[in-house]
């Protein structure tokens, strides 16, 4: 089940942050570093999922953050088969 990720485009360059919406579901991977601009956090693409029509807080998926945005999406993509079967 293939999830397509977009950038979301912030008012600056900066920040990475990739979004996908699937079968009630909200997806989120965020590049991460310890330093300089963007978001701080461990280093790594971190990967999180909400349901769409509740108010919750995101969930990270487990195994954040990743080494690579392909592993970070694939890790979704195995949550969302996890959460609809």
């Amino acid at each position: 089940m293939a999830l397509h990720f977009s950038r979301i485009a912030p008012a600056t360059e900066e920040l990475e942050i990739w979004s996908a919406t699937e079968r009630g579901f909200s997806f989120v991977i965020s590049n991460e570093s310890s330093s300089g601009p963007g978001l701080h956090g461990r280093p790594g693409f971190v990967a999180s999922w909400r349901p769409i029509n509740l108010n919750r807080t995101a969930i990270r998926v487990g195994g954040s953050p990743f080494r690579t945005f392909a592993e970070a999406e694939k890790a979704c993509e195995a949550m969302l088969v996890n959460l609809t079967t």
